[in-house]
């Protein structure tokens, strides 16, 4: 603090918090063993392999790289 008086670098206003974290959001969601792995192309949804990502794994149906779901 330049001047001590609880603005923070260049004056730019008071420091009021800790920001919103790491993940973009206060108390975000963590993706964990369960779920699913989703296809963005064709919409197949397989039950998500602890240990493995989901970009890792094809889709049975087309062949495209999987992403994670809910």
């Amino acid at each position: 603090m330049p001047n001590k008086d609880g603005t923070g670098p260049l004056g730019q206003g008071p420091i009021t918090g800790r920001g919103i974290g790491r993940q973009g959001r206060i108390g975000g969601m963590r993706s964990g063993p369960g779920g699913y792995c989703v296809c963005p192309k064709c919409g197949e949804k397989i039950a998500h392999a602890p240990g493995i990502p989901c970009t890792s794994v094809k889709c049975p149906k087309c062949g495209t790289s999987m992403i994670r779901g809910s």
